[in-house]
């Protein structure tokens, strides 16, 4: 089966921010979350060899959830300034190289995944995302893999469905729901008070949903039922607010995202600009070889061959 790799673009990019020190060309412009960023990519393309590859990214429109929940990522740190001109050095990098990246205003990059990957499994390819923002772990499903930076921006882990239960005691699609009673620091929105991880955990591997767990309030504590009872409009909030969007405003097209129609020596003029000169190499390694000619034999040669078998 063919793959699809999508790339969670603004993930990837803070992730390659903070896994390295600081980087910068000669003329003084920061590059070290773009040398990061392509880093990973390449590592994908030679270590996968997917056919089809897409990047995804945020854009600064707010999304519908800073709508549904006003406090929605409000205690996220500002962006430093000098990741933001690196954001753009990715897109003309990516431009250069004739790979498809984009963002929807109103929508996370996670949605966007969502619907990519929903729509992908549709035409037959099995898809892996790169990503190491856990909620994308809800989508892992028989065709679609998760593959998450572990420690810094070479090692990597990749979730299947099993490797998802054996983490976390849960089913991909009960991450959902783990959000919903946990709520999500990162995101700044609350689940059920007072209600951790190893509970939340528990209620789900009993009740397996939240919509079954609240029809069962009666058989739990009633330290427990005063809890999902007093926060029951949060929870359901947060169960919103943590699901990704498989229905975007958008239509995967996989001619668009061909590898092959990559241009090797776009990313290299790019990198050179850039004085990425450790990583050209890498890029050696998508260059197709070109095939040698056989020369034809002429009878001298198979004399001289027959004679060398009497030898």
């Amino acid at each position: 089966m063919q793959k699809l790799v999508v790339i969670d673009g603004n993930a990837i990019l803070h992730r390659a921010y903070h896994a390295l020190p600081f980087l910068n060309t000669k003329d003084g412009n920061p590059t070290n979350a773009v040398y990061g960023f392509f880093t990973m990519l390449l590592k994908v393309m030679v270590d996968l060899k997917p056919e089809y590859l897409i990047v995804c990214f945020d854009r600064k429109a707010p999304t519908f959830r800073k709508q549904m929940y006003v406090g929605y990522q409000a205690k996220r740190p500002s962006i430093s300034d000098d990741f933001v001109p690196q954001i753009d050095r990715v897109h003309k990098a990516l431009d250069s190289a004739k790979i498809k990246h984009f963002g929807i205003d109103g929508y996370e990059a996670d949605d966007l995944i969502g619907t990519i990957s929903k729509q992908a499994v549709k035409q037959n390819l099995e898809v892996i995302i790169l990503s190491g923002d856990r909620d994308l772990l809800q989508l892992v499903n028989s065709h679609v893999l998760m593959l998450s930076p572990i420690v810094g921006i070479s090692n990597m882990a990749l979730f299947d469905e099993n490797k998802v239960k054996e983490k976390y005691g849960l089913t991909p699609d009960q991450i959902i729901d783990y959000k919903a009673l946990v709520g999500d620091n990162s995101d700044n929105y609350p689940g059920v008070g007072g209600i951790g991880s190893k509970t939340a955990s528990d209620l789900l591997k009993k009740y397996e949903t939240l919509e079954n767990l609240y029809t069962h309030l009666g058989e739990l504590t009633p330290q427990l039922q005063e809890k999902l009872a007093q926060d029951a409009e949060q929870a359901a909030m947060a169960k919103k607010l943590a699901t990704i969007i498989t229905d975007a405003p958008l239509q995967f097209d996989k001619d668009e995202a061909l590898l092959s129609k990559m241009n090797i020596e776009g990313l290299r003029e790019e990198f050179k600009k850039l004085g990425f000169n450790s990583i050209q190499k890498r890029l050696d390694l998508l260059t197709p070889k070109p095939l040698k000619k056989e020369k034809t034999e002429s009878k001298k040669d198979k004399k001289d061959d027959s004679q060398m078998s009497l030898l």
